[in-house]
């Protein structure tokens, strides 16, 4: 049976993207038996996973973390299921998203002793947790983990460039093309149709993820609605009614 996250208090409402431009607060639940733009999958491949045998699965109830930034790093995570953001909190309580993994990436793969960031859930997920120390025992054994894991670092080195320069060289409605079309490629990997994305987390989470604010978010993601790029529909998808016109803005051709 997966292990249960902790709730010592009501979970805070969830507000799904655009529906209520509020800015949610970091939750403090942890597990009870203890975390890509970032968010660039990252996958073991399932017929060969050397790491079932060893993990733990944990379950995570929405906007309850994994683990906060300053945690001891002593488990490496990889997402079962469900929307895990990654944010980093500044001493005056603001907040930057760095990244949002989803099924099959990992988290949690730190060089130093502590977490650089807190990892909490979007949706319900269900996270394998590996202790570190196992998994580096692991790694001394099998050759192709320690390629798949020197895979995960080199595309996590990629998206932090890639979200460098969306934060400091693109503007508003360029940000906002350029995460639609980074889900639309990631869902078209793994389902064969990039056209239509799924958005659970709030506008409040795109606004941190991409340094804008709430009513900036929601007047560009209107503004490529009324431009006919996009189409808003219900359980919080959104149809790319252009996507070469979408990747252009993205790429900013």
């Amino acid at each position: 049976m997966a292990a249960q996250l902790a709730t010592p208090q009501a979970a805070p409402v969830h507000r799904p993207a655009f529906a209520t431009p509020s800015r949610p607060g970091p939750a403090r639940g942890t597990a009870t038996i203890l975390q890509l733009p970032g968010g660039a999958p990252a996958r073991l491949r399932p017929e060969a996973d050397p790491i079932d045998a060893l993990s733990q699965t944990v379950s995570v109830a929405r906007d309850r973390a994994v683990f906060h930034q300053g945690d001891r790093a002593d488990a490496v995570y990889v997402v079962a299921d469900g929307v895990i953001r990654l944010c980093k909190l500044l001493p005056d309580g603001r907040r930057q998203i760095v990244g949002f993994v989803q099924a099959g990436d990992f988290m949690g793969l730190a060089s130093g002793d502590s977490h650089l960031y807190t990892a909490e859930a979007v949706t319900a997920a269900t996270v394998r947790r590996l202790p570190r120390a196992r998994l580096e025992a692991l790694m001394e054994e099998d050759a192709a983990l320690r390629r798949r894991l020197m895979l995960v670092t080199a595309r996590e080195l990629v998206a932090a460039q890639e979200q460098m320069l969306l934060l400091g060289r693109k503007n508003a409605r360029e940000k906002i093309c350029s995460f639609l079309i980074a889900l639309s490629r990631r869902r078209e990997r793994t389902h064969g149709d990039g056209t239509r994305v799924h958005l659970p987390m709030s506008r409040a989470d795109i606004a941190d993820y991409l340094g804008l604010t709430i009513e900036t978010v929601s007047r560009t993601i209107s503004k490529l609605k009324a431009d006919r790029l996009i189409r808003l529909i219900e359980g919080n998808r959104v149809d790319l009614l252009d996507r070469v016109r979408i990747t252009d803005l993205a790429e900013c051709a």
